[in-house]
C-alpha cells in the first residue's frame, strides 16, 4: 500500500465532506473519487458504476442533545491495526434510539459514530454504517457540532465502511449499544 497515495485519498475525502456542494453533488464527488482515485476501496474502479442511495430524505436529519457519558469500548479488527479502543463521549437522543458517540482513542483521534438500524442486512450494508469517522476524512456533513449539548444528525450521509465493498478490508462494525430497530431509510443502500 502506498502510504502517500492513502493519505491523498484521506485528503480528498475530507475536500469532499467540507465542500460546499447540495446532496447530489457530493454523491457525484464521492463516485468520482471511487472510480478514479487509486486508493479506492473499489476492487475494481474502472467497472464501477456508482454508489446506491435511498433518495434524499428530510425526516433522516435531526438536531439531537448529547448526554454525558463515560466508558471506553475495544473493537479487535481481526487485522493490521489490532485491537482499536473507543471513549465514549456521550449517548444521543436521536428519533430513532440511542446511538453512543465515540471518540478513537489513538494518536490524533476523531469521532466515530456507526449505526446498524432496521435497513442494515436487507436495503444496505448488514453490519450497518457509518455517519462519521473523522480520522477517515468524513468532518461536518453527517455530524454537526452546536455547541453547547447538541448536535445535528444528517443520516442522509449514513455511507458503508470500506469492508461492504471487498473483503480485503475488515471495519469495526457498530457495536450493540448502537444497533437501533428502527430504520432509517436514508444514505447509502448495499453496494452489490
Amino acid at each position: 500500500m502506498d502510504l502517500l497515495e492513502l493519505t491523498d485519498y484521506r485528503a480528498a475525502v475530507a475536500r469532499i465532506y467540507l465542500s460546499p456542494a447540495g446532496l447530489a453533488e457530493f454523491r457525484e464527488l464521492r463516485d468520482e473519487l471511487f472510480r478514479t482515485h487509486p486508493q479506492s476501496p473499489i476492487r475494481e474502479p474502472a467497472r464501477f458504476e456508482g454508489l446506491r442511495y435511498f433518495p434524499p430524505n428530510d425526516d433522516a436529519v435531526a438536531e439531537v442533545r448529547v448526554r454525558a457519558a463515560d466508558g471506553d469500548l475495544e473493537i479487535d479488527t481481526g487485522g493490521p491495526d489490532g485491537v482499536v479502543r473507543y471513549h465514549r463521549v456521550g449517548i444521543l437522543d436521536t428519533p430513532w434510539g440511542e446511538l453512543s458517540l465515540w471518540w478513537i482513542a489513538a494518536y490524533g483521534g476523531g469521532l466515530f459514530l456507526p449505526v446498524r438500524d432496521g435497513t442494515c442486512g436487507a436495503e444496505s450494508y448488514g453490519g450497518g454504517r457509518y455517519l462519521t469517522d473523522t480520522v477517515k476524512g468524513t468532518h461536518g456533513r453527517g455530524v454537526e457540532m452546536l455547541g453547547g449539548d447538541r448536535v445535528r444528525l444528517d443520516c442522509n450521509y449514513l455511507y458503508n465502511p470500506s469492508c461492504a465493498y471487498d473483503d480485503q478490508w475488515l471495519c469495526p462494525l457498530a457495536p450493540p449499544e448502537n444497533r437501533v430497530s428502527a430504520p432509517i431509510p436514508a444514505g447509502e443502500l448495499t453496494y452489490h
